[in-house]
């Protein structure tokens, strides 16, 4: 059997403002970090007995997941589209949207709808490509939507929306 995966669906290519000025700071910072790991790389090399050495192998495994985000950011940025804008109409659910719901149980969770490359949970910053953001685009307050989660289907009342 080979180990042959399909390519994961591209993402959607919307970014907050500050999303996309943090993966640019990112970028930087990778670069400036990459100087570094490569003068210690070249100190480790230079010790000799390459093989036995603990130092330069994990420096060349540090350089090249540096290299690896370098290469994803690099063609990521390019791509994006930055939304700073509320869209014209509020009373709806899109991109950037802060939107509160009501589950079953009567508890309110807050959740912001956000770039793929941007999403955190901590946060309650929520994927524009996840299956609850997806079920809320385009609804507005005082609906239901009904979302399907691993753990089962999940019925959210949509209490309010704000940019």
């Amino acid at each position: 059997m080979g180990r042959y995966r399909p390519p994961a669906p591209r993402s959607s290519p919307y970014i907050t403002g500050t999303g996309y000025q943090a993966l640019a700071n990112e970028l930087q910072a990778l670069w400036k970090r990459r100087s570094g790991v490569t003068k210690a790389l070249t100190a480790a090399a230079a010790e000799g007995d390459r093989s036995e050495n603990a130092e330069y192998i994990y420096r060349k495994k540090e350089l090249r997941e540096i290299d690896r985000r370098i290469r994803y950011l690099q063609k990521r940025l390019p791509d994006l589209k930055v939304v700073n804008e509320p869209p014209d109409d509020c009373g709806r659910v899109f991109f950037g949207a802060t939107i509160t719901l009501e589950d079953d149980a009567g508890v309110h969770v807050v959740y912001r709808i956000v770039g793929a490359d941007e999403f955190d949970p901590a946060k309650g910053w929520i994927s524009i490509d996840s299956p609850l953001a997806i079920a809320l685009l385009g609804k507005r307050p005082d609906e239901d939507i009904r979302v399907d989660t691993p753990a089962g289907i999940a019925s959210y009342y949509i209490v309010s929306i704000r940019y």
